[in-house]
């Protein structure tokens, strides 16, 4: 077994661990839609519906909080 071997094995446990699937919360009730957390998602997870943000792919989302940070009335929750 080659160093090489090494560094495959580690992304591929990496890479299961990323297919989890993340818990995004979203209180629809203190949300204002200004739809400043679907604009900044990198990965495109939360959409408008209904003048409110959804949540239309949780498998893409990486957890990297964008959309906690950004949002003004602190509505969102990444778990």
């Amino acid at each position: 077994m080659g160093l090489g071997s090494i560094f495959k094995r580690n992304k591929k446990e990496k890479a299961k661990e990323d297919i989890g699937e993340s818990h995004i919360d979203i209180d629809l009730e203190d949300c204002e839609g200004c739809e400043k957390c679907v604009i900044a998602c990198p990965n495109n997870v939360l959409v408008m519906e209904n003048d409110k943000p959804s949540v239309s792919n949780s498998f893409g989302c990486k957890r990297c909080k964008v959309c906690m940070a950004i949002c003004p009335n602190d509505c969102i929750k990444v778990n």
